[in-house]
C-alpha cells in the first residue's frame, strides 16, 4: 500500500512574482504546503517527504535565502528534491546552467534530485535590460505555468514509483 506523500514547496520570489507564478503552480498539482525560504525554519523541513526548492535566478543562482537554508538542514540520506527557477535569460546548460550551483549543493545534503524545472520570467533587474522594459516580458506564461503542472505530476509519479 502506498503512503501519502506529504510536500512542501519553499521558493524565493522577489521582483515580480514570477517564482511565486509557478511555486503555486507546482504546489496545487502536489497539493504541497508553500513556503517563503525566508519564513521556513531547517527543522520544519523534516516532516516532509517530498521538497522543492525553487527562485527566481540572480547573479547565475538561485536566491541567497535557499543557500542559507540549506545551511542549517542536517544530512538527508535520499530524501526527494526537486529543483525549479525562472530567469530573464535562457538557460544553456554548458555555458550558464543555473540549477548546477543548487543541485550540488543538495546532493552534498544527501538529497536525491527528482528532477529540475526551469522557465522564462520577466526580468527588469539588470541595468542594461531595464530602459528597455526587461526580457521575457510576459513571463511566465499559460504554457509556462501548464509546464510547470506537467513537471509536477512526473516528480510525482516517480516520488509513487519509488514506494514500489
Amino acid at each position: 500500500m502506498l503512503k501519502a506523500m506529504k510536500a512542501i514547496i519553499v521558493y524565493e520570489s522577489i521582483h515580480h512574482g514570477n517564482t511565486e507564478k509557478v511555486a503555486r503552480a507546482i504546489a496545487e498539482a502536489l497539493g504541497a504546503d508553500l513556503k517563503k525560504a525566508s519564513k521556513v525554519e531547517a527543522k520544519e523541513l523534516t516532516k516532509y517527504d517530498l521538497i522543492g526548492f525553487g527562485s527566481g535566478i540572480y547573479y547565475g543562482r538561485h536566491h541567497k535565502n535557499i543557500f542559507d537554508l540549506l545551511k542549517h538542514l542536517p544530512y538527508q540520506k535520499g530524501r526527494k528534491v526537486f529543483i525549479f527557477s525562472t530567469s530573464g535569460i535562457r538557460k544553456l546548460p554548458l555555458i550558464n546552467n543555473f540549477n548546477k550551483p543548487l543541485e550540488k549543493k543538495l546532493k552534498e545534503k544527501g538529497f536525491e534530485i527528482a528532477g529540475i524545472f526551469d522557465c522564462r520570467g520577466w526580468d527588469t533587474y539588470p541595468f542594461i535590460v531595464k530602459p528597455f522594459g526587461g526580457v521575457s516580458k510576459g513571463r511566465p506564461n499559460s504554457k509556462d505555468i501548464e509546464d510547470a503542472k506537467e513537471f509536477a505530476e512526473r516528480v510525482k509519479k516517480h516520488f509513487f514509483e519509488k514506494q514500489l
